[in-house]
């Protein structure tokens, strides 16, 4: 069994290690994933993924708390950070009570908050009250509808300039890590070092401190899109739907179950 990582063991990886983030929803998986990921995302993309919703907006509070106390129960030496949904950060107040029924409620190491350095005074707020952040910049996918659609970072000179200015924002604010998200590589590059804390990257190029996929991709077992910067590890929906295939065989068939699965 590893040894759990912490935010100093986080934090001393940049520059010497690249640190795997993937996310996960439940127990079964995240046990499965705790053995080789230094941490594990409870994503609000959750709701995409198993809920058949177009975006991550419909995610609740709610929601949140049950995945992560799920991954935590699953994966209990696994350093775990919950997604923070749409709506649950707005204000100061709000922002601090509801980060407080996550911690209260479940055992998450870290919540993660999408946006730029609009959110720096919010995070302070929340770092200045024990409660440990991992910042998001570049495409923020709970901007999809004000933006009109997931649009890369970077670009533009002032697009470019905007994310690093965030990143620096974020970190000043007291984050102890940074997603950047959708953005060129040289994007990408250029946040990991103008700042001191580990830079995550998901389609962000190679050159962050580590990378986070959401496991149904990386396994290849979402077929409604595949986004450009998704490598899929495993052909799963394809695997799985051959045993199910099987399995309904046998059941027609007669030939499950066998004497080899029946009580004596």
């Amino acid at each position: 069994m590893r040894k759990k990582e912490t935010i100093t063991s986080l934090q001393a990886a940049k520059g010497s290690r690249k640190l795997v983030m993937i996310t996960a929803y439940d127990a079964l998986f995240a046990s499965l994933f705790s053995e080789s990921a230094d941490m594990i995302l409870v994503g609000d993309s959750l709701n995409m993924s198993f809920l058949g919703e177009p975006d991550t907006l419909s995610a609740t509070l709610d929601q949140m708390i049950y995945h992560t106390r799920a991954v935590c129960n699953g994966a209990p030496e696994s350093f775990v950070i919950c997604d923070m949904p749409f709506g649950s950060v707005n204000t100061h107040h709000d922002a601090l009570a509801n980060a407080v029924e996550v911690f209260r409620r479940t055992r998450a190491d870290a919540i993660k908050i999408e946006g730029g350095k609009e959110r720096a005074p919010l995070i302070k707020h929340l770092t200045q009250n024990a409660i440990a952040v991992m910042g998001h910049v570049g495409l923020t996918p709970q901007s999809v509808r004000s933006e009109g659609g997931y649009k890369v970072k970077g670009r533009s000179k002032e697009d470019f300039d905007r994310v690093v200015e965030d990143a620096l924002s974020i970190e000043a604010a007291g984050a102890f890590a940074l997603v950047v998200e959708g953005v060129t590589p040289e994007l990408g590059r250029a946040v990991t070092e103008a700042v001191s804390i580990p830079v995550i990257g998901i389609g962000a190029g190679s050159e962050t401190d580590g990378q986070v996929l959401v496991w149904s991709d990386m396994l290849g077992l979402f077929e409604a899109f595949k986004p450009k910067f998704v490598k899929e590890y495993l052909q799963g929906a394809a695997l799985v739907k051959e045993a199910v295939k099987n399995y309904a065989q046998e059941v027609q068939e007669g030939k499950f179950p066998t004497e080899e699965h029946t009580y004596q």
